[in-house]
């Protein structure tokens, strides 16, 4: 699924595919916003972590699960 973060005086946001479920990001955000996680940790499809500091979040965009498609059948 996709997911967008704002940050805080950056021009630009991060987007990234994460293969976490849209209840496992939201909780990630849950605990950043309200103090008990200092750090925002996400996971993209490629096992890559992005690490946001929760002072500095401005948004978290959360966007349907995609699924992917194989085949000349999917056009």
């Amino acid at each position: 699924m996709e997911v967008k973060i704002g940050v805080q005086n950056a021009n630009r946001e991060i987007v990234l595919e994460s293969a976490q479920s849209a209840e496992e990001v939201a909780d990630a955000v849950a605990k950043a916003l309200d103090g008990s996680a200092k750090l925002l940790t996400l996971a993209d499809e490629h096992g890559r972590k992005v690490i946001v500091p929760a002072d500095r979040l401005a948004y978290v965009e959360i966007g349907e699960p995609s699924v992917r498609k194989v085949g000349f059948g999917t056009l």
